[in-house]
């Protein structure tokens, strides 16, 4: 179990949605196009707000230059519009620079350069980057290696509703790497994944429920049915 439960340590896709801005106007036309498909008025529409500082513009551009729409597809352009975003605050853009610093795409690669950008995002409560954080202090990448340190980020993310920070808290707690051992605790987890459509949890309930009593595994069942999310201001 233990060799296919590291298994879980995955690695992290960038964030790549299209991001709307908390006000209307133009930049939330340019979000419109965008799903549209209509990728050439998004650009035209969003060049100069991100020109002018505007953050939500600043990170959808450069969401535009990751993924190639409305323009060649260059990470170079896409790192420089999520740090012009990011240095204002904007969690998703932090998280996406985070990303692209961990594989070097755009910029060379610096798991510690990661983890600075990670962290400012996952302060503000952004799940994503919290998972992300979660991620490095598990493998030890751009920081010392910290199993109670991760379990910590991948509960906040979990406990917003993140699947894959709900497998890995899992992992956590049926191998008690941070935490302690509580197969209770890791069915729970694998439960709420499963249920969101993970099929990873699936295989993870199954083997975690070999090696659990049936009254561990109604109880399991019972937190699994009570469990309420935590509630934080969404990210910038």
């Amino acid at each position: 179990m233990s060799q296919k439960i590291n298994a879980a340590i995955a690695a992290i896709v960038l964030v790549s949605a299209f991001a709307a801005p908390v006000a209307a106007g133009t930049v939330e036309d340019a979000v419109d196009a965008h799903a549209r498909g209509d990728y050439a008025k998004a650009l035209r529409l969003i060049r100069p707000l991100a020109n002018d500082g505007d953050a939500a513009a600043q990170y959808n551009l450069a969401l535009m230059y990751l993924i190639g729409r409305g323009v060649q597809q260059d990470y170079t352009a896409a790192a420089i519009w999520f740090r012009k975003a990011a240095e204002q605050g904007y969690a998703l853009a932090q998280s996406n620079l985070g990303t692209l610093y961990r594989d070097g795409r755009g910029v060379p690669e610096n798991d510690a350069e990661a983890v600075v950008w990670f962290r400012k995002a996952a302060d503000q409560g952004d799940p994503v980057a919290q998972f992300l954080l979660g991620g490095q202090y598990a493998t030890g990448q751009g920081v010392a290696r910290d199993y109670a340190e991760a379990s910590l980020w991948f509960q906040k993310a979990a406990e917003q509703g993140h699947p894959s920070a709900r497998i890995h808290l899992g992992v956590m707690y049926a191998k008690g790497d941070g935490v302690p051992q509580d197969y209770v605790r890791a069915h729970m987890w694998f439960s709420l994944a499963a249920a969101q459509g993970e099929q990873r949890a699936v295989k993870f309930l199954e083997m975690t429920e070999r090696r659990m009593t049936p009254a561990q595994i109604t109880d399991a069942q019972k937190l699994a049915r009570d469990w309420k999310p935590a509630t934080q201001p969404p990210p910038r």
